[in-house]
């Protein structure tokens, strides 16, 4: 037999050969449990983030609809004194914010804030005289409405 190989060229010789064996697929399924217990944990990890998510962004939607009316108001005092009203509404018990009138309602507004924003300032003497009797335009109490909207606490459910 050796003196067939011999006489054989090597294309002749390669043609002889015989193919290996394809070998089995890799699985593409993790080797232990714990991939798939990290996995598992994941998808539940991501998805309790989007519920999060979206439950704060729908706790959150009276802020951007205050924010958006106030972009609408202008400077107007009266526009805006309704507007803090409302928003407060969306945040607090009807029955916490719908009797407040004048420092009241103004001392409510900072305690709700956590600091001092409407009390002895122009923006407070405006917003207590803005429902009555209207008024010239307010930057001050536009710049602290909208500071107001954006940082107060929301306390209670609304109703």
């Amino acid at each position: 037999m050796s003196d067939d190989l011999l006489t054989l060229n090597l294309v002749e010789l390669y043609d002889q050969l015989v193919p290996p064996s394809v070998p089995p697929d890799v699985s593409m399924m993790p080797q232990t449990a714990g991939w798939a217990w990290l996995a598992g944990f994941a998808v539940v990890l991501t998805g309790w983030g989007l519920r999060w998510w979206y439950l704060r962004r729908k706790a959150n939607a009276y802020r951007r609809a205050g924010l958006q009316a106030l972009d609408n108001c202008g400077n107007d005092p009266t526009k805006i004194a309704t507007l803090l009203r409302l928003t407060a509404l969306g945040a607090f018990p009807r029955a916490t914010v719908a009797g407040l009138t004048g420092d009241v309602w103004v001392s409510f507004l900072d305690k709700s804030l956590g600091q001092p924003l409407f009390a002895g300032t122009e923006a407070g003497r405006v917003l207590t005289k803005a429902p009555y009797a209207g008024g010239s335009p307010s930057d001050a109490l536009a710049d602290a409405a909208r500071v107001w909207i954006k940082k107060h606490k929301a306390q209670g459910t609304r109703s």
